[in-house]
């Protein structure tokens, strides 16, 4: 069998089950790629060895997630946000950076090494911390919009460290090559900034009325390949053409577009640069230095941990939403490691500093979601202020509830739900709508709307916007797990007050029943059905057919979803009575 074939099959096996087992436990499959290419590289198993077209190769993984973070990048956005951005992001780098280098000149590591090592450990986890603060509900809560802002500025910071750290190889030229570099990337930035935004949306007009989707990846590839050539070229970094070819395209409207398009390349590209990483790992090297493994990750947990909890305290935040915000950021990042190759490749730090501090970074992001959920627990309890910001909020909501009466309670306000809102005004129908998104709800509130900041699954919510008084309640969006928190809410309080709930398909439409539900609404069955009537309207058929038969189909398939429920219900109790008997 040919080796390259061999080897490609032995690491798409690990990926497939390696990758499963970490998602299984709801961690990054980042930690996953890490994990093969420590088992499979050079200094253990032996089947991956260093060479230039697999770094190369790589090295495609980081241009394709810097092209998606400049995807993201929003100028809009980021002047809303510039104090936090700026203000406490560029605080806990510098922070960081400046703790690490004086850290390092006391142990005998060279000014050029200790900056360099500062910024790569200012660097936290977007991946990790992201995921799990979307998953807790908790991207718009004190402590997770300054996560972000700090996260954002630290994406943003990569791109002048890209440009720092092969500068600091050459001390002797240093101020001169940087000033070069700098007025050669703030030339090529305003070139595309003021030239190449016209054109990029101009020419991606061209491509769309092709109605071609390969052309238009094609394109996409395109640009951000010859935007990373052109900063190369110019010496600088690949990955900032590949930044500044994401920017360019997130100010056309076809951005979302592209970054579902360039994903599966980002993803499994990414995922050989992580497998690479993982591959310089030599766990010799790491055991005779297992001390220094064990500062930093201790720099990075708790010496980290306490900088961004000083830098968010002085910023003027409570002390439950300073820890919680230093815990969220207390551990290495992704870019922690892009940095750190580059400045292993610049000689900048030897293999005895390299190998601890790749270790420490690994065990810091393995340890990041205990980290986290630990510090949410713990800043619940101390937090007296956020008790009173809590109270604050519901004392808003209670404001908007309170000359309404018989009125509905929608939550959640994105389509669905405006939908629903244009619905109820149009037939006079007082409500009032809860949403966790701030910025939805400052444009909603702009416009003149009931809408208003709050969790819908949290009794105390529900309450202020008058549970008590209210004719319906509405649950506009496909969490289960939190619609089924609201119909406990609302049976507790109210059992006979009817509670409509949108599903995303009919695989939990017994359950949300179960649990209260009045009525459940899959999106998957509506919509098939409306499409079957659009179809049949176009055909000919008479409207009130069309409608006759809708509903009846309607009927007959939530019918059929009940006898299938109650069937498999009967079985499981049968096999029950059996294994008891």
């Amino acid at each position: 069998m040919h080796e390259g074939l061999r080897l490609v099959l032995v690491l798409l096996t690990a990926a497939v089950l390696a990758v499963a087992l970490v998602r299984a436990m709801h961690l990054p499959s980042m930690l996953a790629y890490l994990a093969i290419g420590i088992a499979v590289g050079p200094h253990a198993l032996g089947w991956l060895q260093e060479s230039e077209q697999t770094g190369r190769l790589a090295e495609f993984g980081v241009v394709f997630l810097m092209f998606s973070i400049g995807l993201e990048f929003s100028l809009p956005r980021l002047m809303a946000m510039r104090w936090q951005v700026f203000g406490l992001g560029g605080a806990q780098v510098v922070a960081t950076t400046l703790a690490t280098l004086l850290i390092g000149l006391t142990g005998g590591i060279p000014w050029e090494a200790g900056l360099a090592l500062g910024a790569i450990f200012a660097m936290s986890s977007t991946a990790i911390v992201g995921r799990l603060l979307a998953e807790k509900l908790d991207l718009h809560s004190a402590s997770g919009r300054r996560t972000m802002s700090v996260l954002l500025f630290q994406d943003l910071a990569v791109v002048p460290l890209l440009i720092v750290i092969p500068a600091l190889s050459d001390t002797s030229r240093l101020a001169e090559q940087l000033t070069i570099a700098l007025a050669q990337s703030f030339a090529i930035l305003l070139l595309v900034i003021f030239v190449g935004r016209r054109l990029v949306q101009r020419w991606f007009d061209i491509v769309v009325r092709r109605k071609s989707a390969e052309l238009f990846m094609l394109n996409v590839l395109w640009i951000t390949m010859a935007l990373a050539f052109l900063t190369d070229w110019a010496g600088l970094s690949m990955t900032l053409g590949a930044f500044l070819g994401g920017m360019l395209i997130s100010e056309t409207l076809y951005r979302h577009q592209v970054e579902a398009d360039i994903r599966p390349f980002r993803d499994v590209l990414l995922g050989l640069f992580f497998i690479t990483i993982g591959a310089l790992l030599d766990l010799s090297i790491v055991w005779q230095r297992i001390e220094w493994v064990a500062l930093v990750l201790l720099g990075l947990v708790a010496g980290k941990g306490l900088l961004m909890l000083a830098v968010t305290r002085l910023s003027g935040a409570d002390t439950s939403v300073a820890f919680r915000t230093a815990a969220q950021l207390a551990q290495a990042g992704e870019f922690g490691f892009v940095l750190l190759t580059l400045a292993s490749g610049q000689r900048l730090l030897t293999p005895e500093v390299v190998q601890p501090s790749l270790a420490g970074m690994l065990l810091s992001m393995l340890a990041a979601p205990f980290v986290i959920e630990r510090a949410r627990e713990i800043g619940e309890r101390l937090s007296r202020d956020e008790w009173m910001q809590r109270a604050t909020g519901l004392q808003e909501i209670a404001a908007h509830a309170m000359n309404i009466g018989n009125h509905a309670i929608v939550c959640g306000y994105g389509r669905t739900g405006q939908s629903i809102a244009r619905f109820l005004a149009k037939e006079k129908i007082p409500f009032i709508a809860l949403d966790m998104d701030a910025h939805r709800v400052q444009q909603a509130l702009t416009a003149g709307e009931n809408v208003v900041f709050g969790n819908a699954d949290r009794r105390e919510v529900l309450l202020a916007a008058g549970l008590e008084r209210a004719r319906i309640v509405v649950v506009t969006y496909p969490d289960v797990p939190s619609a089924i928190k609201v119909l406990g809410i609302v049976r507790g309080r109210r059992p006979g007050l009817p509670v409509v709930v949108r599903a995303a398909d009919d695989a939990h439409l017994e359950e949300l029943r179960r649990a209260g539900a009045t009525e459940v609404v899959p999106e998957v069955i509506e919509g098939s059905l409306m499409l079957a009537a659009q179809t049949l309207m176009r055909l000919g058929v008479p409207l009130r057919r069309v409608l006759h038969d809708v509903e009846e189909a309607r009927e007959r398939r939530y019918e059929l979803l009940r006898e299938r429920y109650r069937d498999v219900v009967d079985s499981g109790k049968e096999t029950d009575n059996r294994e008891g008997s």
